[in-house]
């Protein structure tokens, strides 16, 4: 499910760069001339202020990926949720700094009600301007899948999706004729590896997504040898063994190609993105919650014998342990070997403590945690150590969600996996969209979890 949607965004973006730049670019720019704009209609004068806030929501409203292939209802939701914690971020900042006073109002309410619908009417544009452009004859591009397996057929949905944007696929070459070729790739088989180049060329074939299996490495080198003959682009697409790529980036290495198929999306300016943005958030919102965490400390120390901030030893970067800090809501607390996870009406659990938990309360003092480095606010959700123990062994890949911090909350949580994982099916369903996450990061994703997330705290019931 998660990888075909990834092999979508990958292959039928690689050869736009001209208009994911277009759509990178677009939402800024609106943003900061739909500032301008109104101070010029009220004539305001643009003071050093105006210019320090042009800069800042410049660089903040990135979406971090190309809207152009997205839904519209998706789109709108997305730029609204990032758009409203954007605003909610610059109005804690403001007011910690007494800064609001510097701006015209009128100006402002203006602006924070038009930029969200001129965005969204800009990615509506955008989207039918691609897709005429992609409709005129000589902009469409043919394209091939060389491996008939299941691999292949992942590539050819992509590219048969891609279809709006451009591409026209045709079909598969494949020499196999037993069970390794899929069932659906068998009726759009062209022919055998041998056939590729004279196919390319008689047709015109632009695009050729290679897809065989890393064993079959000397048919693909005569392949190449065959097709660097023709003018088409040339994409392999790796299955190493199953295994799931996370940020897979092509780097050089002193003068020598490495594929890089699972690391951390926070390297560079995205690990400074990341970390300030952690420390900002945290920060306002450590101060704006002081009296609440005073409350819930009296309420937690009233309610039951014991301390009131629970520690626990979790995985966190690397996975490495890590101190985790919540408001205690258990007459008991396991910490060892076997920790057994809450369960709907858990005798250990408090009436103050069912309250904490319902509403995440209990999660406040993790923002300490933040401030630390230990975890973000965003991230995978930590689990128990001997929780980890248990999963690393029986779950593809859950480790890797341990190439970023643990947060407070998580894509997974937002997407209804919140509470008691009873099962191994819900763990692995946790475990992919924790894989999405670092898959997809930006700092848009994070503003839209974060506003879900605080949705969830009022609305939602899965927690106990």
């Amino acid at each position: 499910m998660f990888e075909d949607r990834t092999y979508k965004r990958t292959f039928y973006s690689a050869p736009q760069s001209v208009t994911s730049l277009v759509a990178a670019f677009l939402e800024p720019a609106i943003t900061v001339f739909t500032f301008l704009g109104a101070n010029w209609v009220l004539e305001e004068p643009v003071t050093r202020a105006e210019l320090t806030l042009c800069l800042l929501v410049f660089a903040l409203t990135f979406p971090g990926r190309n809207r152009f292939r997205d839904n519209l209802i998706a789109a709108g939701v997305d730029i609204v949720s990032s758009w409203v914690m954007l605003i909610g971020i610059l109005a804690l900042c403001g007011y910690a700094t007494r800064s609001l006073g510097y701006f015209e109002e009128q100006a402002l309410f203006t602006w924070i009600f038009l930029t969200p619908v001129l965005q969204w009417v800009a990615v509506w544009v955008g989207q039918r301007v691609v897709r005429f452009t992609a409709s005129r004859a000589d902009a469409r591009r043919s394209a091939i899948v060389v491996g008939a397996g299941s691999l292949g057929v992942k590539v050819a949905r992509a590219l048969s999706d891609a279809e709006d944007h451009g591409i026209d696929f045709v079909g598969y070459f494949d020499d196999r004729t037993d069970d390794r070729v899929h069932e659906a790739a068998i009726r759009q088989r062209l022919g055998g590896l041998r056939d590729v180049s004279e196919y390319i060329r008689l047709h015109g074939i632009r695009e050729v997504f290679i897809t065989l299996p890393l064993g079959s490495q000397p048919r693909i080198v005569e392949l190449l040898e065959q097709v660097q003959g023709t003018t088409a682009s040339l994409y392999f697409v790796p299955d190493v063994f199953g295994i799931s790529i996370i940020q897979g980036r092509l780097q050089d290495m002193n003068g020598v190609p490495v594929v890089g198929i699972c690391e951390t999306p926070f390297t560079g300016t995205n690990e400074l993105v990341k970390r300030v943005s952690d420390i900002v958030i945290a920060s306002l919102i450590i101060v704006l919650i002081s009296p609440v965490l005073l409350a819930l400390a009296i309420g937690v120390k009233l309610s039951s014998p014991g301390p009131v901030i629970f520690k626990q030893k979790r995985n966190g970067l690397d996975g490495e342990e890590i101190t985790v800090w919540k408001f205690r809501s258990m007459t008991a607390q396991d910490n060892g070997p076997v920790v057994r996870q809450a369960t709907k009406n858990d005798p250990r659990v408090t009436r103050f403590g069912a309250f904490l938990r319902r509403t995440s309360l209990d999660e406040l003092p993790q923002f300490f945690n933040v401030l630390q480095g230990r975890m973000s606010i965003v991230g995978p959700r930590p689990h128990a150590v001997a929780h980890n123990e248990e999963y690393r062994r029986i779950i593809k890949a859950y480790m890797v969600r341990h190439k970023v911090k643990p947060g407070i909350t998580g894509w997974a949580q937002v997407n209804g996996h919140r509470g008691e994982t009873d099962t191994i099916e819900k763990m692995q369903a946790r475990v992919e969209y924790d894989l999405e996450y670092l898959r997809n990061w930006s700092l848009g994703l994070d503003l839209q979890i974060i506003v879900r997330t605080i949705r969830l705290v009022f609305f939602d019931r899965n927690a106990y």
